[in-house]
């Protein structure tokens, strides 16, 4: 028995996902750094059992109510965890906030901010105090009438409704309606209403095209549908809606994302003409604070806000000073982690899951709360490593501050500082699961069949890479004059055939240079004259595209929302083992399709969780999360389905198969084995077929994606974008990745990387970093050239580090 006041977390017979019987134990009040190839298990250790047995604990102690929702959730596979406080996790969200949530909310810097104009704004002579609701935009209290808060309204017009005069209703001309049965009750209700839906569009009075359009009326009338032959249509009550209130209605209120973004194609977005893009109501814009208003401020860049409120707040009165002095000690929380740049309404779906879990531990370092595990994953993420060392001072502060800090991490210079390391291993899958080492970080030097040993300690024989002679460029991609976001008449050049990296701190421009402009520029050219030009918008002019047959632009975004998404549908993988089942006698007999054997139709799926293997938890007070459906236990089909074989596997059982054992058991079918060699070629093999994608980290998303492409035959010269692909990876699969980017190289491609790593820079043949800062300090080229010219650069701030990764 421990002692209650055990100074370690204990943890005995963990078999969560591939964890293999482990014993662990782990000192309380330490920076614990968690490290291991992806998909060894690190994360299976640190969040799928000592997180969510804290959590399972915390619902114990409260109400019924909670207990039984929890007991659908299910606890930990684990014998036993002792000495475990109450946890904080701060994982990489991959859910999308919604379009209301901003930097502002996330941190709630927005409330206090509102305070301060509610309490002590300069207000207009004879005007009301108005309440801190008054000034937020998404409170009925603030938003403006016109646009609801949202600080944009969407309109249309006949030009966008009807792109071709030429053609009759019939014909379809109103081409934002919609198709099949509704689109044709719509025409008939015209027909019905003497409307002539035969007539060229053009040749229809100009106030008839105005009622059919625009009108707000809905009226009904009783359609005779001309009868087809042997069918009997009996007439019916039909109500008339115009193509401006279809598009709007689709727009705000459906689930379907392929609707919406088809009714968006007829919609132009444009400020509010009442509050100009506020959001607010007038009166809450009549308030202003050193001179500017809630807008204006929330608007800055958080280190222009801090300077605008330390002047203003330093002689006011008692209420200011006090208000200011809470917003800016906040504010130095998120520009200490290299936030600055942030402005309070930028909005939180613009952001990097990086970005956003660094909110939310700035947050967390002014919550004052002690005695509590934390447990982040990979804090580093998508951050320069100029601002890994702010990270790590905010890090000590928490458990400084009397708290465990427990970090899943792949960044050297983080495990390094960690008072304890848990390395997991040796390799992913079923050939990982073990901890190969639990104490000090320097112990693991004696640890030879660690993946993790070698990256962190270099010195042990492995001195710095072999200096690469960088390729000839083929050609140049030229943007000049470009305007977007932060980057301000920049000039840029890309080179053909060879492999660049874009560097740069977070916020300096990066993304927005290439996964916005150039990406936007070759996007508008692959589709034509009559695209909207995206990329155009914002490039004075761009030469030397024609010498690219195709783009491939592989961004970190999720492959699916659902647990429905995974990795052999998202592939195209399922479809060829559906098939394969279909084709197996016990189907043949039995009449089954290959449909029978999808989950997202009724017929072979589980009724129960319609096929998802999950069903969704509501638990009011926190956020909902998913549990095994209590019918099928996870495997998603019913028992009828479940007879059929390959094999002697199931479907369900194929899809529990990982990579690497899909690739031994479908050896001889040519369309599996071209899509599981790829996966396996960028370092998949560890992920199962049907992992859902809720479950896949921004850098397997990415890699999926890239995957997918690569089984395609290709066609002409391609340029590969790719947005921080080493995201979430140990350095040990960024080599397996490299060996794949610098392959396509090879085969005369281009590659273009956005990227922190500097071992992924060291290696390139073109370096373009951004800078010198973030946001407003930052948004040109600093500097171009070899790894070896730019290391050697005064003014940039990644040439220290990359001069480090050269060896130099």
């Amino acid at each position: 028995m421990h002692s209650p006041h055990d100074p370690y977390v204990r943890v005995r017979g963990a078999r969560e996902h591939n964890l293999q019987d482990v014993n662990v134990d782990i000192p309380r009040d330490t920076l614990t750094v968690f490290t291991g190839v992806s998909g060894s298990g690190k994360s299976s250790l640190a969040f799928g059992t000592i997180y969510a047995e804290a959590q399972r604990r915390y619902f114990e102690s409260v109400a019924p109510y909670a207990r039984r929702l929890i007991h659908q959730v299910g606890a930990p596979a684990v014998g036993e965890i002792t000495g475990l406080p109450p946890a904080v996790s701060l994982e990489q969200r991959r859910s999308a906030p919604g379009a209301r949530s901003s930097v502002g909310t996330v941190t709630t810097l927005s409330n206090s901010l509102r305070m301060l104009f509610s309490r002590a704004g300069d207000y207009p002579a004879g005007a009301e105090r108005l309440d801190s609701d008054a000034f937020s935009p998404n409170t009925a209290a603030g938003a403006c009438p016109e646009c609801h808060g949202l600080g944009r309204i969407h309109r249309t017009d006949e030009e966008l409704l009807v792109p071709d005069p030429s053609l009759s209703i019939r014909e379809g001309a109103i081409a934002a309606w919609p198709g099949a049965w509704q689109g044709k009750n719509l025409r008939d209700v015209l027909d019905t209403l003497g409307y002539d839906v035969d007539r060229p569009w053009r040749e229809l009075e100009a106030k008839d095209r105005e009622w059919i359009l625009f009108t707000d009326e809905q009226p009904v009338v009783t359609v005779h549908p001309v009868r087809d032959a042997g069918r009997i249509q009996r007439p019916y009550q039909g109500t008339y809606m115009s193509a401006r209130r279809y598009v709007l209605h689709t727009f705000a209120d459906t689930k379907s994302r392929t609707l919406r973004a088809k009714a968006e194609r007829f919609l132009t977005g444009v400020p509010c003409p009442v509050c100009g893009g506020s959001r607010l109501r007038p009166e809450a814009m009549a308030v202003t604070f050193a001179g500017r208003t809630i807008a204006e401020l929330a608007a800055l860049p958080l280190s222009a806000l801090a300077e605008v409120l330390a002047g203003a707040g330093a002689g006011g009165e008692e209420t200011a000073r006090v208000l200011t002095g809470d917003l800016l000690a906040r504010i130095g929380t998120v520009t200490e982690l290299g936030l600055g740049y942030l402005s309070l309404d930028r909005t939180a779906p613009t952001l990097s899951s990086g970005e956003l879990q660094r909110l939310r531990l700035a947050t967390q370092l002014r919550s004052g709360l002690f005695g509590v595990v934390y447990v982040l994953d990979e804090p580093s993420a998508g951050l320069h490593p100029a601002d890994t060392e702010s990270l790590l001072g905010v890090l000590g502060r928490l458990k400084e501050t009397g708290n465990s800090v427990f970090v899943v991490e792949h960044q050297m210079d983080v495990v390094r500082r960690a008072d304890w390391l848990v390395d997991v291993g040796p390799l992913a899958g079923e050939h990982g699961g073990r901890v190969l080492h639990s104490g000090p970080p320097e112990g693991l030097a004696e640890v030879p069949e660690s993946a993790t040993r070698r990256f962190l300690f270099p010195e042990d024989g492995r001195g710095p890479a072999p200096v690469r002679e960088p390729r000839t460029p083929s050609g140049w991609i030229r943007l000049s004059g470009v305007e977007r976001h932060n980057v301000r008449g920049v000039d840029a050049a890309f080179p053909l055939g060879v492999f660049t990296a874009v560097t740069g701190v977070s916020g300096s421009g990066k993304s927005t240079l290439v996964g916005q402009v150039l990406a936007g520029v070759l996007a508008d050219r692959e589709a034509g004259e009559e695209a909207a030009g995206e990329g155009e918008r914002f490039c004075a002019s761009a030469t030397g595209l024609e010498a690219v047959d195709r783009l491939v632009q592989v961004d970190q975004k999720p492959i699916g929302r659902t647990p429905r998404s995974n990795l052999a549908t998202y592939t195209g993988l399922f479809d060829t083992v559906r098939k394969l089942f279909a084709r197996t006698e016990t189907a043949r007999e039995r009449g089954y399709t290959a449909g029978r054997f999808s989950f997202n139709v009724s017929g072979g799926r589980c009724e129960t969780c319609q096929g998802e293997g999950f069903v969704s938890v509501e638990l009011l007070f926190l956020p909902s999360t998913y549990a095994p459906c209590p019918d099928c236990h996870g495997a998603r089909y019913n028992p009828e389905t479940l007879e059929v074989t390959l094999r002697g596997l199931t479907v369900a059982h194929v899809l529990d198969l990982t990579v690497e054992s899909a690739a031994d058991f479908f050896s001889g079918t040519p369309a599996a084995e071209r899509a599981l060699t790829t996966l396996l070629d960028v370092g998949l093999g560890y992920l199962r077929l049907g992992q859902p994608a809720t479950e896949l980290s921004g850098g397997e998303a990415q890699r999926i994606k890239l995957a997918s492409e690569l089984q395609r035959t290709r066609r002409g010269h391609t340029l590969y974008l790719l947005d921080e692909p080493t995201t979430g990876l140990h350095p040990a699969d960024v080599e397996v990745l490299m060996r794949q980017l610098h392959g396509l190289v090879d085969a005369h491609d281009t590659v273009v990387v956005v990227e922190h790593d500097m071992a992924v820079v060291a290696g390139a043949d073109h370096v373009i970093d951004m800078g010198p800062g973030g946001g407003d300090r930052g948004g040109r080229v600093v500097v171009t050239g070899t790894p070896q010219e730019v290391a050697r650069s005064a003014e940039s701030r990644t040439a220290p580090y990359l001069a480090k990764a050269l060896g130099r």
